[in-house]
């Protein structure tokens, strides 16, 4: 059946006039309102107002210009009804056959500074949905369009066929509930930051977890498999938006991602982001085996190395700074399966082009911002959802209890030693010297283990080192076992029943113990 007429309402006008030319050149009659057949008329192009074509004015301040059933009755009926097809001719109900929409930028409003309620309700878009919906609904006769990438594809169908195919407009059909339904969730979640006091309506802040956490993912790749070969996976972005972050990340080369891939790199990325000289982190199964902050990006490498070269086989690497090739030649000596880093120079792409089936991703421009999202987690008839954890250290919060204080190396090595523990499964232990990690051991279920396991681990002497922990010491066995490998100063958060008890261990072994009042637990 072929496109007779069209109606086209867009906010964005991106590519419309194009589209609309193509449309004329068919001679497909286009129905408009407002702003939308402004542009078209100024061009030259034909444009019947849907006030004229209603025979009802655009009225309210403009809330109502398509809420009308000639407009909806037009998109609804079956044309292979014999009935539908009686009622349409009886009330002078003609076919629209295509619809171009997209949305007030309710979003965008709302992020406004200043914004008021009044403002922000008024951007939510009424004739717009519900035009998309009655159009999707009725796709097999209707051809519904809301996002500009695809005016062309659907021109070119219509230039070669005078139509649209079944399968182009129910995936169109889809692709307008998805963003229909994405739209009602953001407008749920904005009007909980309105309130009425007395009859006054106003904005209050949001909150930080609000009542309703609505969540609409696209697909944007699948994955080589999940966490095993049997377990498919794929990685999914917010829709209606572009990718950002380690999701927007240019694989240069190597294999297909896994979906262990992309977490390793997410731990890794997110821990190079806290430095501010050259960095480099390796992450084997999400934790960090090897951290260093040094003048140069080689030394940073080889310094994270040195920590476990054993366990860096096969892990995932990424870096602060652009890839240079003296740094390159000493990563192509290592097995690795991942490097993600803010650029690749020249030579040191030449250099891993070596190892074919290396991934290299090149982060974008906010590749290295902290992760400021709401944090998911499912559980089986549930969802927890909390904050990032994105508590840095307050220097003026800083507490010595010891009776020895740090001296300047301590200190800086205390921060560097604390911020690669927030990056450790608990429980977390991290020793440290000359802005490099030494030790590090993860994941136990009881902190001296994890102590020990951290001397175990060691490659090089812990010989006048300092070790942090991701939260107190329950007991003094985890500071002695520290001091007994060699530490010198201790960072945790403080906050046992048993305090006094590791306070006096700690001065008893002549060690500098700091207190943050903040811990940081990851699970």
């Amino acid at each position: 059946m072929a496109v007779e007429r069209a109606l086209i309402s867009v906010f964005d006008k991106t590519g419309v006039l194009e589209f609309a030319k193509r449309l004329s050149a068919l001679n497909i009659e286009i129905l408009s309102t407002g702003g939308t057949a402004k542009l078209l008329r100024e061009s030259g192009l034909r444009v019947k107002d849907v006030a004229e074509f209603t025979g009802w004015p655009e009225m309210l301040g403009g809330r109502v210009k398509t809420l009308h059933p000639k407009v909806h009755g037009g998109l609804l009926f079956r044309r292979h009804l014999a009935e539908d097809q009686k009622q349409a001719r009886e009330h002078g109900i003609l076919p629209i056959d295509l619809v171009v929409v997209n949305l007030y930028p309710f979003e965008a409003t709302a992020a406004k500074a200043g914004l008021t309620a009044d403002e922000l309700i008024e951007n939510i878009d009424i004739g717009g949905p519900t035009m998309l919906r009655s159009a999707a609904k009725n796709w097999e006769s209707v051809t519904v369009v809301t996002d500009p990438a695809d005016y062309g594809r659907v021109a070119s169908e219509l230039e070669r066929n005078h139509d649209t195919s079944l399968p182009t407009r129910l995936d169109l059909a889809r692709k307008v509930f998805a963003t229909t339904s994405r739209y009602d969730g953001m407008i749920s979640t904005e009007l909980e930051r309105v309130s009425v006091d007395s009859g006054h309506v106003a904005l209050q802040a949001a909150e930080i977890l609000p009542e309703r956490v609505h969540i609409a993912l696209e697909r944007q790749q699948s994955l080589r498999y999940g966490e095993n070969p049997h377990q498919a996976a794929a990685l999914y972005i917010p829709a209606g938006k572009s990718p950002f972050g380690l999701a927007a990340a240019r694989q240069l080369q190597g294999k297909e991602l896994s979906y262990n891939n992309l977490v390793d790199l997410e731990a890794a990325r997110s821990l190079a982001a806290e430095f501010k000289k050259p960095a480099a982190v390796i992450i084997k199964h999400n934790n960090p085996c090897g951290t260093a902050e040094q003048a140069t990006l080689r030394d940073a490498y080889l310094k994270a190395l040195a920590c476990d070269p054993i366990s860096a086989f096969g892990g995932v690497l990424a870096f602060n700074r652009k890839l240079d090739a003296a740094t390159a030649e000493e990563v192509a000596k290592l097995f690795v399966e991942c490097i993600a880093a803010p650029g690749f120079d020249a030579r040191a792409k030449e250099i891993l082009a070596a190892k074919k089936n290396l991934r290299l991703l090149e982060l974008p421009p906010e590749g290295l911002e902290p992760e400021r999202e709401l944090q998911l987690k499912r559980i089986l008839g549930g969802m927890l959802v909390q904050q990032s954890d994105l508590g840095q250290l307050n220097p003026a919060e800083l507490k010595v209890v010891s009776k020895r204080a740090p001296d300047d190396e301590e200190w800086s090595t205390m921060k560097f030693a604390w911020t690669v523990a927030k990056h450790v499964k608990s429980n977390a232990i991290v020793f440290a010297r000359e802005g490099a990690t030494l030790g590090v051991g993860a994941g136990q279920m009881s902190r001296v283990d994890s102590v020990k396991i951290a001397v175990m681990k060691a490659q090089s002497s812990l010989q006048g080192s300092v070790v942090a922990s991701d939260a107190f010491f329950p007991f003094p066995d985890g500071v002695e076992e520290a001091a007994r490998a060699g530490a010198r100063a201790v960072i945790q958060p403080g906050g046992s029943v048993r305090d006094h008890d590791v306070i006096a261990a700690a001065d008893r072994l002549g060690m500098a113990m700091v207190f943050t009042g903040m811990r940081h637990f990851m699970h």
